[in-house]
């Protein structure tokens, strides 16, 4: 009885897999597909070689005779392209298998991701982190980040809060962000529970 090589298992799904874009479609003849960034900028997509696909929430069934998603990509290239990023992957040889992919959630392993630099965050580590003012009063936790163009904005849910009627919006800005406490697991701004 033999065995397979351990290398020539699929690799298993990251424990530390975070979300960070969707295909958008086929681009061009030669298998190369766009990519819509979750983020403004694309670093975590080149920062790995492995791109780990699921479904698209809106998941409709598979037309009759369609390839089955592959649950790995592994990217040769990926580069940007306007206001995305173009790609190509070896399980992708033509317009065709490209054009299947479209609406793919695509995921890579947080670890994978380039180290951020002083004062710079990115915004899955901030989710989830509680959000206090000067008055050590606790304005809620971090539920998502809003991109204006000019500066991201926290988007702050109080506890018992029930959706965006409920949320406080903070300016993820020097001048109403005291300190951001990774270890803690927490931020400290300047903001009045009234406002």
């Amino acid at each position: 009885m033999t065995s397979t090589p351990s290398s020539a298992a699929e690799p298993a799904w990251p424990d530390d897999a975070v979300e960070v874009g969707r295909i958008a479609g086929a681009w061009g003849v030669k298998g190369w597909f766009k990519v819509q960034p979750f983020a403004a900028d694309p670093q975590a997509l080149f920062s790995s070689k492995r791109w780990f696909l699921r479904e698209p929430d809106d998941a409709r069934p598979a037309r009759p005779g369609a390839a089955a998603l592959p649950a790995l990509l592994k990217i040769v290239e990926a580069k940007e392209h306007g206001d995305g990023v173009v790609a190509r992957a070896q399980e992708v040889a033509d317009r065709d298998a490209a054009e299947a992919l479209r609406g793919a959630r695509i995921f890579v392993g947080r670890s994978s991701f380039p180290t951020a630099g002083a004062d710079e965050y990115y915004w899955v580590d901030l989710i989830g982190l509680a959000v206090l003012n000067r008055e050590e009063q606790l304005l809620g936790s971090v539920v998502g980040l809003l991109d204006t163009g000019a500066h991201s904005v926290l988007r702050v849910l109080p506890e018992g809060g029930k959706g965006e009627a409920d949320e406080r919006l903070i300016p993820f800005v020097a001048r109403y962000i005291d300190e951001v406490d990774m270890p803690a697991r927490r931020i400290r701004v300047d903001w009045g529970l009234d406002y």
